[in-house]
């Protein structure tokens, strides 16, 4: 699953549209060195009802262009930045830019059905690729050879309200850091009435999936097995899982009583104030704040509980398999210079993102290490505009936490996953050990599909 957003945050990927088709296509390996310019296709421009985003991203390829005129950068833009009703075919289709947005659950497929380009003989032209940090690299990285470059990441965390912490009794600079203490918490948030829910979680369109899948690596459990060939969500973990949540529903009544909820429905209940904690990437506390009516100084971020892992994603660029080494070339730069450059581009001047009111310092986890590392959190400290102090447990405890990426086939899974939370939180009476039973042999069948 992806978060929405342009800066610093998961996009979803976007798409050619049909005037630019009509125009060229987007992936011809035609380098245009006719006119003594090597041309490349980028997608993930944000569109234009995204003014302040597309200005940026259009004076940063006019920037890009005025340092390396020998380069000539035509951008698509759409939303989503990446479509899997169209994905697949404009891979297949030859119709898919020169250098393209993917999740980093899409990596391995693209590899799979061979429409990358393999960069690792060019790598010497992305400056910072030393930089960012392995566990992200490796998403790109296929039998030793490098398909793709990382652009940003994403990873879970406990979300919560400070002012409903103190008015419960709790102490909100020492957030839960396991998943009794969240039902602790939980409970005491309830008791305080007025229709003020103490945990609440997602159960419908694929993002109750997305979070037992979640809450299944936080304690130290798995989807599929280490070779993608069986479900392995019948296992202590996976009840453990379902039986807090039965608890929590049915026995505490901490979690209120509508279920069947989404993203959306939890964001507007912690917005009013009525949500002690949900599991969310640090990219819901703007939206909380801009769109919700939350308060910057009531939200805070602590890392996943249960101490053993916490899910990631994020998104990155792979290279069309028809690029020239001109092209591929030339799209290395260009990333170096609108993404990868700490303190600077798109993602990283954050003089500019503060001058235009975006948030500045949420705890996005760190693309970077080293100097490179150095440099960015100092830039992003200078002009940091929300209370990073509320975000500080989740940056320390993510150290010691392992980084695990969406099973493949996620959004299969998650389906099949969604109908098991589901039934635990609307049935009181919900067979947990038949609900996996039953769940892991639908997992089994799309694994073997594969």
């Amino acid at each position: 699953m992806t978060t929405t957003g342009f800066r610093r945050t998961v996009v979803a990927i976007g798409v050619c549209s049909s005037l630019a088709l009509a125009a060229t296509a987007c992936g011809t390996g035609d380098d245009g060195s006719a006119s003594g310019k090597t041309r490349i296709t980028v997608n993930c421009e944000p569109p234009r009802s995204a003014k302040v985003d597309r200005a940026f991203f259009e004076d940063d390829v006019a920037a890009f262009e005025k340092r390396k005129p020998d380069i000539d950068v035509v951008a698509h833009d759409a939303f989503p930045c990446q479509d899997p009703k169209t994905f697949d075919a404009k891979l297949a289709g030859g119709q898919m830019e020169d250098v393209f947005y993917t999740y980093f659950t899409d990596a391995r497929h693209v590899v799979d059905i061979r429409q990358a380009a393999d960069l690792t003989p060019y790598l010497s032209e992305l400056k910072s690729y030393g930089s960012i940090q392995k566990q992200l690299r490796d998403i790109y990285t296929v039998d030793g050879k490098v398909y793709g470059v990382p652009r940003t990441g994403y990873s879970m965390g406990l979300i919560y309200n400070r002012a409903l912490f103190r008015k419960a009794g709790l102490d909100p600079d020492r957030p839960p850091a396991t998943w009794d203490e969240v039902r602790a918490a939980a409970r005491k948030i309830a008791a305080l009435g007025s229709g003020t829910v103490g945990y609440a979680d997602y159960s419908a369109q694929n993002q109750g999936g997305w979070h037992f899948t979640a809450e299944l690596y936080s304690r130290g459990g798995d989807v599929v097995s280490a070779d993608g060939r069986k479900a392995t969500v019948d296992s202590p973990e996976g009840r453990a899982v379902l039986r807090e949540l039965h608890d929590m529903r049915w026995t505490d009544d901490s979690m209120g009583s509508r279920q069947l909820l989404v993203i959306n429905d939890v964001q507007q209940l912690m917005g009013a104030g009525r949500l002690g904690m949900y599991l969310a990437a640090p990219d819901n506390i703007p939206i909380l704040v801009k769109e919700k009516g939350g308060d910057y100084k009531d939200l805070a971020l602590a890392p996943m509980p249960g101490g053993r892992a916490t899910l990631i994603g994020g998104d990155g660029y792979m290279f069309n398999k028809h690029d020239t080494p001109a092209q591929i070339r030339a799209g290395l730069k260009w990333l170096d210079h609108m993404f990868l450059t700490p303190g600077k581009g798109f993602l990283g001047d954050y003089a500019r993102a503060r001058k235009h009111d975006a948030p500045v310092g949420l705890p996005e986890p760190r693309l970077f290490t080293g100097a490179a590392d150095a440099t960015d959190q100092r830039a992003k400290k200078a002009d940091a505009n929300v209370p990073v102090q509320n975000y500080r447990s989740f940056l320390e405890g993510n150290t010691r936490l392992r980084m695990r990426i969406e099973p493949p086939h996620a959004q299969q899974i998650y389906s099949v996953l969604d109908a098991v939370v589901s039934a635990v939180l609307t049935k009181k009476d919900a067979d947990i050990g038949q609900l996996l039973e039953e769940a892991s042999g639908k997992i089994d069948s799309i694994l073997a599909r594969s």
